[in-house]
């Protein structure tokens, strides 16, 4: 397997593909998945022209199941090395949901000289949680819930949550897909229960106004109306305005998982804001 070695000694998976001299495109993955979540992304910028590469977050996928590091601090800083050990320049990062949390800390700390532009779909900015400073969050509660159902019974969860909200495979009209349901199931029982128990606190607590605010490069916003897992009026529109240079996309009853529901569209916003 194609790995990197962290500072702290994890081994972070990943995939590269594509000519080595051509732009490339780094994909960072949502809770609790892996690099797999994105082929129909890299397929498709692959047959593009594009240099693909995506990695399985620590603990998450074919990389180290370490107790430690499950926080956007070392996740952003396992972007940095991969980054660095592939030598990559005028990059594209493109986030979903929790991995829109880790690229944001990554181009905001590490980016410069190195980032042409950034996406973000579903993603967890500016902050998911409910605080006095955050009146439109979620509360605690909904996340001690999802660690609680975690830690009970973690195969039964992720079955759950890819057969109902993720997709939005719960809405009266849904065509509930059963292959993608067990793939979503597939990549969560692959990783370690504890990275994505840790991982909760890290997609929930973590605050990144000041990163968006530091971010110079063009970034594209994205996010379903009917995003279920990351509500749309405390996350795109709030993380847009703290951007520098941002275009926000809105897609009318479009769930969290857009990028497998309609790979078709989201591919070709991806292609237009990355060739503007």
């Amino acid at each position: 397997m194609t790995t990197v070695t962290t500072k702290d000694g994890v081994k972070i998976f990943y995939k590269d593909w594509g000519p080595k001299t051509a732009q490339p495109i780094v994909f960072h993955h949502g809770w609790p998945l892996s690099s797999d979540d994105w082929e129909a992304q890299m397929l498709f910028f692959l047959g593009k022209g594009y240099r693909v590469i995506a990695h399985d977050r620590r603990g998450h996928g074919r990389s180290s199941q370490v107790a430690e590091g499950h926080d956007m601090d070392h996740y952003a800083a396992d972007v940095a090395a991969l980054v660095e050990h592939l030598n990559l320049r005028n990059a594209i990062h493109i986030g979903h949901s929790t991995g829109g949390g880790e690229a944001t800390r990554y181009v905001a700390r590490y980016g410069d000289g190195r980032v042409a532009k950034l996406v973000l779909i579903g993603s967890v900015t500016p902050v998911m949680l409910k605080t006095a400073a955050n009146p439109g969050g979620l509360p605690i509660d909904v996340f001690d819930q999802l660690r609680k159902n975690l830690a009970s019974n973690r195969s039964n969860f992720y079955f759950d949550f890819a057969s109902g909200p993720f997709y939005g495979y719960n809405r009266p009209s849904a065509k509930p897909s059963q292959a993608i349901i067990w793939n979503w199931w597939r990549q969560g029982m692959m990783g370690s229960a504890k990275a994505h128990y840790d991982c909760i606190k890290a997609f929930s607590e973590t605050d990144f106004s000041d990163d968006l605010k530091n971010i110079g490069v063009p970034t594209l916003v994205m996010h379903g109306d009917d995003d279920q897992i990351v509500p749309i009026a405390d996350s795109a529109p709030l993380a847009a305005k703290l951007l520098k240079k941002s275009t926000l996309k809105i897609y009318e009853k479009l769930p969290h998982g857009m990028c497998t529901t309609h790979a078709d569209t989201v591919n070709a916003e991806l292609l237009a804001f990355i060739t503007a």
